[in-house]
C-alpha cells in the first residue's frame, strides 16, 4: 500500500518544533515580500518626481516659492525636508549670528551642520529594512537546515522501534524533511537578490540628494543658483566639470 506523502503529510506528522520552524519561515517570507513591495514603490516614485521637483526649485523666482515649488512636486519628502532645513538653518544664522552660541560660526558652517543632519535622517529613512532584508537572507537558510535536521532526527526516531526498516519508510520521512532546507533557500534567495538591488537604488536616491544639498548650500551662503528651468542634468555636468 503506497505512503501518503506531500507537504499535508509532513505537517502532520510534525511536531512543535518543526511546525514552528514553518512558521518561522512562512512569518520571514512574508515580512520579506512586505517590504519588497514598499520599497519598489518608493523608489519607483523617487525616480519619477525627483527631476521634476529639482527643476520646480531652481525655476521658482525666490526661496519660499521654490520651497512651496519642492513641497508640491517631491511626493517622497526627502527633497523638500531637506531644502526647509537649508532654509531655516540660514534665516536663523542671519538672525542670531551675534549672539548666542552660535555666534563666531560662518554661516557656511551652520547651513552645512544643517545640511548634514538632514541628510543622515533622510538616509536612515531610505534604508530602513534593508537590516530586515540581510537579516533574512543570512538566517533563513540556516533555519529550514534546522528544520531538516529536526525532521530527519524526528523521523528516524519514529522508526527506532521498528524490527525491519525498509527503504521506503526512511526515504519518505527524510525527503518530507528536506522541503525545509528548500522553503529556507526560497525565503532567503529573494531577500538577498532585494538587499542588493535596494542598496543600488538607494545609493543613486542618496547621491541625487547629497547633489542637491551642495547646490542648495551654494545658493543659500552666496546666492547663486542655476536659471530658471535648468534641467537637473546640466547641474550634474556641471558638478562633474568642477570637480575634473
Amino acid at each position: 500500500m503506497p505512503v501518503e506523502l506531500g507537504l499535508s503529510h509532513f505537517w502532520a506528522q510534525g511536531d512543535a518544533v518543526s511546525r514552528s520552524v514553518a512558521a518561522v519561515l512562512f512569518l520571514l517570507s512574508v515580512g520579506s515580500w512586505y517590504l519588497v513591495a514598499g520599497k519598489i514603490v518608493a523608489l519607483s516614485r523617487a525616480r519619477r518626481c525627483h527631476a521634476r521637483a529639482l527643476n520646480a526649485f531652481w525655476g521658482a523666482d525666490s526661496l519660499p516659492a521654490a520651497v512651496d515649488a519642492l513641497r508640491a512636486e517631491d511626493q517622497t519628502g526627502i527633497l523638500a525636508s531637506l531644502a526647509v532645513a537649508g532654509a531655516n538653518a540660514a534665516e536663523l544664522h542671519r538672525q542670531h549670528a551675534a549672539r548666542g552660541i552660535g555666534a563666531g560660526v560662518s554661516a557656511s558652517e551652520f547651513v552645512t551642520r544643517a545640511l548634514r543632519n538632514q541628510i543622515v535622517e533622510s538616509q536612515a529613512s531610505i534604508e530602513s529594512g534593508l537590516t530586515f532584508l540581510a537579516s533574512v537572507g543570512s538566517t533563513a537558510p540556516f533555519i529550514g537546515l534546522f528544520g531538516t535536521v529536526w525532521g530527519i532526527y524526528h523521523a528516524l526516531v519514529g522508526l527506532s522501534g521498528a524490527t525491519q526498516v525498509v527503504l521506503d519508510k526512511v526515504a519518505g520521512p527524510v525527503g518530507e524533511a528536506l522541503i525545509m532546507t528548500a522553503a529556507g533557500l526560497f525565503v532567503a534567495i529573494p531577500a538577498v537578490l532585494a538587499y542588493n538591488a535596494f542598496t543600488r537604488g538607494n545609493r543613486l536616491t542618496l547621491a541625487r540628494l547629497d547633489g542637491f544639498a551642495h547646490d542648495l548650500h551654494a545658493y543659500l551662503v552666496t546666492g547663486l543658483r542655476g536659471r530658471p528651468g535648468d534641467k537637473l542634468v546640466d547641474l550634474d555636468a556641471a558638478r562633474v566639470a568642477r570637480s575634473a
